[in-house]
């Protein structure tokens, strides 16, 4: 199928994910050349996001593979039904399509999600996929691809636990896109969308501290933003249970242990847990009671149509899906 390449596609996209203009409009230009495309960077920067959307308003049929170590050559091409096999012998028509030539058959993307836990021997066989368009299945003989299909995956950072370095082989056949974490304002754009009734005070401070585990001294790795979204809906809730208010120190504090010390990896031979790290960052990360009165007045001089309740403008059309 045709990628559509125009600027109401970009629109729409633009609209449904937070801070990701760019990004959205390099991978919509790379799929519309032909090109195969690898997306980049930690959990939590709406990699799978960008790409289910961009299939969804593009209008283009897209193939799922989880990338796991259990990811076989034969799992991702496919096999021949055994009981068939034994009374027809292998055909074609006994043939089980696996992800990959489905893809093929059907010009479809294959999504390949968290590329680099998958095994090197079923890596090669995407690698001849995506050089050749074709594929050599034993007892099937040539697939070859249907025009659309290409290859778009997605991975963490290599020294993530339970991932291995990307060979260079395929480095050489994608356009990779790399995807940091997106700006503080869009961020709280994204909590907000997520549970729109949540305080803006309490948005700011769960946005803040997921940011700073990401830079503080102690923490290998830092929590994404699914981080402060899950902070800000337990508060609201622990703050029911307990008939108060979500905004409360201590409703905040037990919200941020329960959503981030999961989330956060300390390093070893520091001598904190991270329990300890989200106790600090949340005592030293309060709002200013100056600075939350300039974002009220913020808000006031502002049409409220035109700005959402964290602060962060509202993208043409409306606050979007997450």
């Amino acid at each position: 199928m045709t990628l559509e390449l125009t600027k109401a596609v970009v629109d729409a996209l633009d609209e449904a994910i937070v801070g990701r203009r760019g990004e959205i409009e390099v991978v919509l230009a790379a799929l519309a050349a032909d090109r195969h495309v690898l997306l980049e960077g930690p959990p939590g920067t709406g990699k799978s996001t960008l790409l289910r959307t961009l299939a969804e308003a593009a209008g283009l049929e897209m193939v799922f593979v989880e990338g796991n170590a259990e990811l076989t050559p034969g799992r991702l091409t496919g096999t021949f039904d055994p009981a068939r096999v034994l009374t027809d012998g292998y055909t074609p028509e006994v043939f089980l399509d696996g992800p990959l030539v489905e893809a093929l058959r059907t010009g479809a993307l294959l999504y390949l999600e968290e590329i680099n836990r998958v095994p090197e021997e079923t890596l090669n066989v995407v690698i001849t996929a995506m050089s050749e368009r074709e594929l050599h299945v034993p007892r099937l003989g040539k697939v070859v691809a249907e025009p659309g299909f290409r290859v778009v995956a997605a991975m963490n950072p290599f020294d993530a636990i339970g991932t291995a370095r990307i060979s260079s082989a395929v480095y050489d056949r994608v356009c990779r896109v790399a995807m940091g974490y997106q700006d503080e304002a869009a961020e709280r754009e994204i909590v907000h969308r997520a549970d729109p009734d949540a305080p803006p005070a309490l948005v700011r401070r769960a946005v803040r501290v997921v940011r700073a585990t990401r830079d503080h001294a102690d923490v290998r790795f830092g929590s994404s933003v699914r981080g402060a979204i899950d902070l800000v809906t337990v508060a609201d809730r622990l703050a029911r249970l307990r008939d108060g208010e979500p905004t409360d120190d201590a409703v905040g504090l037990d919200a941020a242990l329960a959503a981030l010390s999961g989330r956060v990896r300390i390093r070893e031979g520091c001598g904190r847990s991270a329990e300890d790290v989200v106790r600090q960052l949340w005592a030293e990360l309060a709002d200013d009671p100056a600075e939350a009165d300039d974002a009220a007045g913020d808000r006031d001089d502002t049409d409220p149509g035109d700005r959402s309740p964290t602060g962060a403008p509202t993208p043409p059309g409306g606050a979007g899906k997450a």
